[in-house]
């Protein structure tokens, strides 16, 4: 007995909540909000990179990012300061991965003997990797300023020689001949070959 009033107080609720035609009344290939596509354009590779630290499995973090742009999307034109939308996005992915995980059911069995997970053919110890990167990232902090920024920006930040060279203010030419010095001097690196 309850549902049709439930569902008439939606339906008369619905146009007041409706400020904008929906997205899908769009004319095909176009946008309502083209900054919002130029944006998620430009910043994608960044915002999926918060999304992977935030979830272990990588199909998840592009679902997880998909959702935030989703509700970023429908408060596009609420935003005042499209300066902050970075802050934006990288709360509405938190918001919504601690949504996932109150919601999540973990159902657990009783059982006589602990189950060992079967080691994946191989797959390396996760802390191996871990004191690997750590030792790749001090050896990064050994290379001259200049050095260490393009390898930085190179294959942390995932920037083309393009962008870096750009970015720096210099040459694609000094950003190549400079990142190959760079990795010859990594390869060299004591503590690197002790780790490998």
């Amino acid at each position: 007995m309850t549902a049709p009033v439930c569902i008439s107080a939606s339906a008369a609720a619905a146009p007041a909540r409706q400020t904008l035609p929906h997205p899908r009344l769009a004319p095909a290939g176009t946008s309502l909000y083209p900054s919002f596509a130029s944006y998620v354009r430009a910043r994608h590779p960044a915002l999926l990179r918060t999304a992977r630290s935030l979830t272990a499995n990588p199909s998840d973090a592009e679902d997880l990012l998909q959702t935030a742009l989703a509700k970023t999307y429908v408060a596009w034109e609420r935003i005042e300061d499209h300066r902050a939308l970075d802050g934006y996005v990288r709360r509405a992915l938190l918001n919504t991965r601690t949504s996932q995980w109150r919601r999540r059911r973990v159902d657990e069995f009783a059982c006589d003997e602990l189950p060992e997970p079967e080691p994946r053919p191989g797959a390396d110890d996760p802390a191996e990797r871990q004191a690997l990167r750590d030792a790749m990232w001090r050896a990064v902090l050994r290379l001259p300023a200049r050095q260490r920024a393009m390898v930085v920006l190179r294959y942390y930040e995932d920037l083309s020689e393009a962008q870096t060279a750009e970015l720096l203010g210099v040459s694609v030419g000094t950003v190549k001949s400079a990142v190959s010095r760079a990795l010859g001097k990594l390869r060299e690196d004591a503590e690197l070959a002790l780790s490998r």
